[in-house]
C-alpha cells in the first residue's frame, strides 16, 4: 500500500519568514527594473549597495582603482553598510523601492 505525501503547513510565513523576506526581495529587484522614472545616482547607489548587501552580505573586493570612478563609488557605497545583516539590507532594499514605486 502506498502511503500518502506528507501534509504541509497552509501557513508557511510562519515556518520559513526568510524565504518570504527572500521572495519579496527577489521581487522588489524584479520591480525596480520596471521604473518610468531613472532614479538620480545617490538612490541608484543606494539601490546597489542595499541589493550587494542583502544578497552577498559584507563586501570582501578589493577597492577598485583610482581611475575606476563608478566602480570605486560603488565599492564605497556597499563598504558603508558592512555590519549591516542580510535580512536588515533586504528590508531597506525592498522599503527604498516601494518608495520609488510609490
Amino acid at each position: 500500500m502506498l502511503s500518502s505525501p506528507p501534509v504541509l503547513p497552509t501557513n508557511l510565513a510562519n515556518a520559513h519568514p526568510m524565504n518570504d523576506l527572500q521572495c519579496e526581495f527577489q521581487q522588489a529587484a524584479e520591480d525596480v527594473q520596471g521604473l518610468d522614472k531613472r532614479p538620480d545616482n545617490d538612490t541608484l547607489l543606494k539601490l546597489y549597495a542595499l541589493y550587494k548587501q542583502g544578497s552577498e552580505g559584507d563586501i570582501r573586493d578589493a577597492q577598485p582603482g583610482f581611475f575606476d570612478f563608478i566602480g570605486t563609488a560603488k565599492h564605497e557605497a556597499w563598504a558603508q553598510l558592512r555590519g549591516v545583516s542580510r535580512e536588515e539590507a533586504m528590508r531597506r532594499y525592498i522599503a527604498l523601492v516601494h518608495q520609488l514605486l510609490a
